[in-house]
């Protein structure tokens, strides 16, 4: 029934802040921006393999509960093929990233680190190019 992730949608505090995390700290390819005037927010569609990050502004958007962990969708992860290029260019941009972490099912290494907001981040290292 279903193929792929098509979207995953992020509402940031501060787009233009978060646009040049995602667009030029991460290196994801700007597919389109728009201004929604009635809504008084921006939508940036970024590209991430064969699927897309959508970024909105809203005025005012109330914090993300993480600490504790609450209901909803808690971390976002990516494939990568190595983590250290990513996390020496993470830090070169003051970005803290937690150790390296080994997955007790897969053996595959992995990290966390944040977004502007505090979205958690993953980094899964993997060199399988298919699922």
């Amino acid at each position: 029934m279903l193929n792929a992730i098509h979207h995953v949608a992020i509402i940031c505090s501060d787009y233009e802040r978060s646009k040049r995390f995602y667009s030029q700290i991460l290196s994801l390819p700007v597919i389109r921006e728009i201004w929604r005037a009635e809504r008084q927010s921006w939508k940036c569609d970024l590209q991430i393999g064969s699927a897309h990050i959508e970024l909105f502004s809203f005025p005012d958007p109330p914090p993300r509960p993480s600490r504790p962990e609450a209901r909803g969708l808690r971390h976002l992860a990516f494939r990568v093929k190595s983590l250290e290029p990513i996390i020496a260019r993470l830090e070169e941009f003051g970005i803290i990233v937690e150790p390296i972490r080994i997955d007790d099912h897969t053996q595959q290494r992995f990290t966390f680190f944040a977004d502007p907001d505090g979205l958690p981040l993953e980094l899964y290292e993997d060199n399988n190019e298919g699922l």
